[in-house]
């Protein structure tokens, strides 16, 4: 029996690969390194049940690779997710979405694995129903910056559908919302790893807009715990369901929180808003909790001061 992680070397997909190797599973990792790093995988090269291969599923080669022949189950976790990485690669982004997640879908086929694909709340766009249930169809601009990770995510979606619907796969697709902790790089640009560590190296603390845009999050292993449920019960099999924290909180709160718990020196300044960035986002979980039995458990004060002083621990080690 073997577990599928594309994206290995990314944020989410090294924490999972973790977590599943503790509980005693093969795992084959693929990343082509273009967001992830080898600093996320370090520590798992070593492990006798552990395989790495360098490879971009996009390529239709990767449904012919050996390693992935027997396959149980597949978390296709591949793409840029952070804005600052995914609009300097807008054609990589749309691929890996799109041809990588058939690709995926296809290799599940060929084995008989279950297949995981993480989405994102991305796909509901600046949206005009709050918060928002699975059922929510979007709001999504076409004709942006944003568009080649928002689209080419709802177009993965439909391929799981038809994968679903067609062959018989069976799918599960999460609608991930924002997620952090000491795995996110620091220079990730997404708003939790940019107010960390501007906080602790002093630096001003950047808001967008006024900071009146909510937003909602959800620790990494909150996240993580519910991937592996969404993979394990059969409730699941061809669902959409989100996943995040249903805590709001507005992004100028997230900032001075952030000051506090660092107990920082940093300035707070405001800077334009981005092209279409959404005003609010916060996920309904009723599906979570009735399929999976799961909510999230870390609040937002524990998870940043674990990730605050995690962020201090890579900074030392840097300047050693």
């Amino acid at each position: 029996m073997t577990t599928i992680i594309t994206g290995v070397a990314g944020f989410l997909g090294s924490h999972l690969a973790k977590e599943l190797l503790a509980k005693g599973k093969h795992v084959v990792g693929v990343d082509n390194f273009s967001t992830g790093t080898q600093r996320n995988i370090e520590p798992l090269l070593a492990h006798p049940q552990f395989t790495f291969i360098q490879y971009d599923v996009s390529e239709p080669t990767v449904v012919d690779l050996p390693e992935l022949q027997l396959a149980t189950e597949i978390y296709h976790l591949a793409s840029p997710a952070s804005p600052k990485f995914y609009q300097a690669t807008p054609f990589a982004t749309i691929a890996v979405n799109t041809i990588g997640t058939r690709n995926m879908l296809e290799l599940a086929r060929r084995t008989n694995a279950k297949l995981l694909y993480t989405s994102t709340s991305e796909i509901y766009g600046d949206p005009e129903l709050h918060p928002q249930p699975e059922s929510y169809r979007g709001n999504v601009n076409t004709w942006g910056p944003r568009a080649c990770y928002d689209e080419a995510k709802r177009l993965g979606e439909v391929y799981c559908y038809e994968y679903y619907r067609n062959y018989g796969v069976p799918v599960r697709v999460a609608r991930i919302f924002n997620t952090y902790s000491d795995g996110l790089r620091n220079d990730d640009g997404r708003v939790i790893s940019n107010f960390v560590t501007q906080a602790i190296t002093g630096e001003d603390i950047t808001v967008y807009g006024d900071g009146s845009q909510t937003r909602s999050f959800c620790y990494v292993s909150d996240n993580i715990r519910a991937l592996q449920l969404m993979m394990e019960k059969e409730e699941a099999v061809g669902q959409v369901i989100n996943v995040g924290n249903a805590r709001e909180y507005p992004i100028i709160e997230v900032a001075h929180m952030v000051k506090i718990l660092a107990e920082s020196t940093s300035r707070i300044t405001f800077h334009p808003l981005p092209a279409d960035d959404p005003k609010v986002r916060r996920p309904v979980l009723d599906k979570a909790k009735e399929l999976l039995g799961w909510e999230p458990e870390v609040s937002l004060e524990e998870g940043l001061r674990r990730t605050i002083a995690a962020y201090r621990d890579h900074l030392a080690l840097q300047r050693q």
